[in-house]
């Protein structure tokens, strides 16, 4: 394995709460903003007539598209390195500069009356999500370890939520001030702006904890436990990840649309994207104050079934309590599917750490892609849109349900090591 490269006579130390509010800053620009201010925006593009909902499906699916590839991008870099040979080494935090550039950019893009422009500007800023998300929260999961307070790690998972819910604010203050939806746009870049520039500093110089190369081949060397998961463990964990991208996100994509049209006369209408994004963020905390969670795979079960509940809740009860409910129950687990995947990740491949994690993160990621799509498929095919929306959601609940067996499965089949 690549030893770390010495610190430099001016680098300095960083504390971990420096760490901290640095991830939770950039996953809330890159996956609150750069992501997520799509769906309270869409009523507002669909009340402009910029899109109708097939279009918006697209839109969105464009979204998800650039980050799997984005993820892709992350996984195959060490392989593309290796094969090119004498690049230098891959640095986290100049990956995450130009992530969090690049969402600043490409969120005032979709500002301009260029309808033509948008599923690119989408797709390229789905790619700079995944480029953040996989390099800081690898970057700082990884300064938060060697600085002995691992558990803080869950804490950056914070950030999307806090995103989700200050664009879920945002764009209903926008609503009831007849914004139009490119004001919004606007607006959100702006933001993402300052938040960028908060945060810059952190991840522009150089600390005392440089984070090392990750290992270009297995060795003799190589640690036992990186040898005794093999591919149908390794597979079964992929799927099952991507299975909670497909699970969640066409509520996550068309909660606005859904509840108004369901709920038109509600006055919690633009109340239950905040409140997924309030879940999102208790999430988070809990599982930062989980000290010995045990086996990963039993949490992530829990996990998705209380986001099957979150998902089933408005089929259950489309009424104002069962979307508020529902929107807790979908975020709550949102961002502690992913720590707790991370922590797997640490575990089955140590030293592949950032490799494996764009793996999963791109199974995530097609799971994503296909959701939209098959909502509007389901649409188009059905008597209304509800009807559309209600089928689509369904299925979305049984694919997080089947992701909980198999987690559960894999926990009976590959019991972790004693002592561990």
């Amino acid at each position: 394995m690549t030893s770390p490269p010495p610190a430099s006579p001016t680098a300095s130390p960083i504390e971990p709460w420096h760490i901290v509010a640095a991830g939770m800053l950039s996953l809330a620009v890159a996956m609150g903003i750069g992501r997520f201010a799509f769906t309270p925006l869409l009523p507002m593009m669909l009340h402009d007539g910029v899109v109708d909902l097939r279009k918006a499906s697209w839109l969105a699916s464009a979204n998800y598209l650039g980050y799997l590839l984005g993820a892709l991008l992350c996984t195959a870099q060490p392989w593309i390195w290796r094969r090119l040979g004498g690049l230098p080494p891959v640095r986290h935090t100049l990956a995450v500069r130009i992530g969090l550039s690049a969402t600043c950019a490409l969120t005032l893009g979709m500002a301009q009356h260029f309808p033509a422009a948008w599923p690119l500007l989408r797709f390229l800023a789905g790619v700079a999500s995944a480029l953040v998300f996989v390099f800081a929260s690898g970057w700082c999961m990884g300064q938060l370890a060697r600085l002995g307070v691992p558990a803080r790690g869950a804490l950056i998972f914070v950030g999307p939520g806090a995103g989700i819910m200050l664009s879920g604010v945002a764009a209903s203050a926008m609503v009831a001030d007849g914004w139009r939806a490119a004001t919004g746009w606007l607006a959100f870049g702006v933001l993402a702006a300052v938040l960028t520039a908060a945060i810059w500093r952190v991840f522009a110089r150089q600390h005392v904890l440089p984070i090392s190369a990750p290992a270009p081949v297995a060795s003799s060397a190589e640690p036992a436990g990186e040898r005794t998961h093999g591919a149908t463990e390794l597979g079964l964990l992929t799927l099952a990840y991507g299975l909670a991208g497909f699970g969640y996100i066409i509520t996550a994509t068309f909660l606005p649309v859904i509840a108004r049209g369901t709920l038109p006369n509600s006055a919690w209408l633009d109340l239950f994207w905040p409140i997924f994004g309030l879940g999102v963020m208790l999430g988070a905390v809990i599982a930062s104050r989980i000290r010995n969670p045990g086996d990963m795979r039993i949490m992530l079960a829990g996990c998705y079934v209380i986001q099957a509940l979150g998902v089933a809740a408005g089929l259950v009860s489309p009424t104002s309590a069962g979307f508020a409910i529902g929107s807790l129950l979908l975020g709550l687990p949102f961002t502690a599917i992913t720590y707790f995947a991370m922590q797997e990740v640490r575990r089955v491949r140590p030293l592949a750490v950032s490799a494996f994690t764009g793996l999963l993160t791109a199974m995530y990621g097609f799971g994503q892609v296909a959701g939209p799509p098959l909502a509007a498929f389901a649409i188009a095919h059905s008597a209304s849109a509800t009807q559309g929306f209600d089928l689509s959601l369904g299925i979305a609940a049984a694919s997080l349900v089947l992701g909980a067996l198999i987690y559960g499965w894999m926990a009976r089949a590959y019991p972790y090591p004693r002592g561990h």
